[in-house]
């Protein structure tokens, strides 16, 4: 799986597992990510996946680099889609 295909599946992933918001984006702590048995199995690197996204504008979240335990608690907020936000009006 390259880099795009992590990144659409973790897109899947955080609607899946997060709530979205009044704005149409979508928001899940990265422990829930991180803990999620089915995300375990798509992503060898999760945070790199996030990081990749993360820089590409899909996403975000306070810090560079997550770590399982101490940053269970960070909120990663999935950018509305332009489609989304453009149905919404």
């Amino acid at each position: 799986m390259n880099v795009d295909e992590e990144i659409e599946k973790l897109k899947e992933e955080i609607k899946r597992l997060g709530q979205t918001q009044s704005d149409g984006s979508c928001q899940v702590t990265f422990g829930v990510l991180f803990h999620d048995d089915r995300c375990a199995n798509i992503f060898e690197a999760l945070v790199g996946t996030l990081r990749a996204a993360k820089k590409r504008k899909l996403l975000t979240y306070d810090g560079e680099l997550l770590l399982q335990g101490v940053h269970d608690n960070v909120v990663i907020t999935l950018k509305p889609s332009p489609a989304a936000s453009s149905t919404d009006a």
